[in-house]
This record gives structure tokens, sequence and C-alpha cells, in this order.
């Protein structure tokens, strides 16, 4: 998974953050790790690289682990290919020592792609 992780990390960019919001983008080439054995003929991202997308941007804020405790929600709505720019909002980020629960929502313009909710905690 850390390969996985590094891959993500290096396809972010624009990594911003204020008052409980962050936000950033991701484009993911066609070599990306994530695609490979995910539908071959035809590439999409699969659900839980945009989980860790979401987990990726927390860790960037925070230049600190975060632990995945619970996906409370995960709807997809949209495939996302190789070389498509999708960019990841985060409402509702809790600082804290706690667990603490992030709303995200990853789009493609104007067209909703994920909605995810998760309970996290930073790791050590």
């Amino acid at each position: 998974m850390s390969r996985m992780k590094r891959e993500i990390a290096s396809c972010m960019a624009g990594l911003e953050g204020s008052a409980g919001d962050l936000s950033a983008r991701f484009v993911f080439p066609e070599g990306f790790i994530g695609f490979q054995g995910h539908f071959p003929a035809k590439k999409i991202l699969p659900g839980v690289c945009q989980v860790q997308c979401v987990l990726t941007m927390l860790e960037g804020r925070a230049h600190r682990p975060i632990m995945l405790k619970e996906i409370k929600l995960a709807k997809f709505f949209s495939p996302v290919a190789p070389g498509e720019e999708i960019t990841c909002l985060c409402k509702d980020v809790q600082g804290g020592d706690a667990d603490f629960t992030v709303k995200a929502m990853l789009s493609r313009g104007e067209q909703k792609v994920s909605e995810i909710k998760l309970r996290v905690c930073y790791g050590t």
C-alpha cells in the first residue's frame, strides 16, 4: 500500500485549506498503479484510490500520518479515466487528538464523481 500512497501523493497538486475546508486536484496517468487490473480494457480509478486521495490530503495538511478508522459513506457516481483531472473538496475537517470525521466530494468539472465520509485519527 505504501507504493500506492506515494503514487497518489505524486498525482496531487494545489493542496489548499482554510477554516475547516481542504481542496486539491489529482491527475492519474495511464501508468498509475491503481489502474493495473481494474478493468484492463477500460481503465477506471478504483474507489479505494479515491478514499486514499482524501487521506493523502489530510496527511499533507497535518504533516503526519492519518489512519482510517471507518468508511461511513462511499457513493460513486461517475468513473475516472487516466489523464482526467479531478478535484477533491473536504468539508468539516476537524483537528485534535481524537477521532474525527471528514466529508469529501470528488468532482470532474461540474460532474460529481463520488461522495465519501470517513472517520479518521492521527497515526504515530
